[in-house]
């Protein structure tokens, strides 16, 4: 099965995650990457809407039987390469040099909640779907760099309430909160408000990727310089 797929419409590219609960493992990454540089390649994109076709899940973040299968055969290389792999897609979207709209169309848990947070906007259907960070619930803590995504994506009391809660947040909340741009009915509508919103962008691509290198220059130097103090000797689970 195909992991994503991209399209156009009109100055919109639209990568769409194909594989069910969309988990997060090599094969992902070398995916996603691979359908950025095309689309960068494209000079007539401007905006990226990144959406899924399963009808209950964006994605629930990492892919722990695999990451499991590679812990019990020690291949701790493997698993060193994946979080730095996975830091490459978040720093990917930080600095893509046009918006990154999120079209969350089902469960976003964990890593894919915090790639939702790496993007520059996120829309959601109300009629199905949590976002959610379980990671207290697994005994998994953030990086030092994934924390610093979270605090761009989310006012800092909810910060809080999502990574020591776990809690289960739907649309309207997230709205509510301006975590997201809006709460929409259903996937029709999650997917023409998204799109329709990623069109009105139609900015000059050095200009837009100026602003977010300076914007999350931050987010990036703690990935690059704190992270590898607790993925190198795989400081991930408690």
């Amino acid at each position: 099965m195909a992991i994503l797929e991209w399209t156009k419409d009109e100055n919109v590219a639209i990568i769409t995650m194909t594989n069910g609960e969309n988990r997060h493992n090599p094969m992902f990454i070398e995916a996603i990457l691979k359908a950025f540089d095309e689309i960068e390649a494209d000079a007539d994109i401007s905006a990226v809407v990144i959406a899924s076709n399963d009808p209950k899940n964006w994605s629930q973040g990492i892919d722990l039987p695999w990451l499991l299968d590679v812990f019990n055969k020690k291949d701790f290389q493997a698993i060193k390469d994946f979080m730095y792999g996975l830091n490459k897609i978040f720093k990917r979207i930080l600095l893509f040099p046009m918006p990154v709209t999120a079209a969350i169309s089902g469960h976003a848990f964990g890593d894919g909640s915090i790639m939702a947070c790496a993007c520059d906007f996120r829309f959601m259907r109300s009629d199905k779907g949590f976002f959610c960070f379980p990671e207290v619930d697994i005994s998994i803590p953030f990086l030092p760099g994934m924390f610093a995504l979270l605090k761009k994506a989310l006012p800092y009391y909810k910060f809080e309430e999502a990574v020591f809660s776990g809690k289960r947040m739907g649309a309207k909340e997230l709205e509510e909160h301006h975590i997201i741009v809006k709460a929409c009915a259903d996937q029709d509508e999650l997917m023409k408000e998204s799109v329709a919103f990623a069109k009105t962008f139609k900015k000059k691509r050095a200009i837009f990727g100026e602003m977010k290198r300076r914007m999350h220059k931050h987010i990036v130097e703690i990935m690059d310089k704190e992270d590898p103090e607790y993925i190198e000797p795989l400081k991930l689970m408690m």
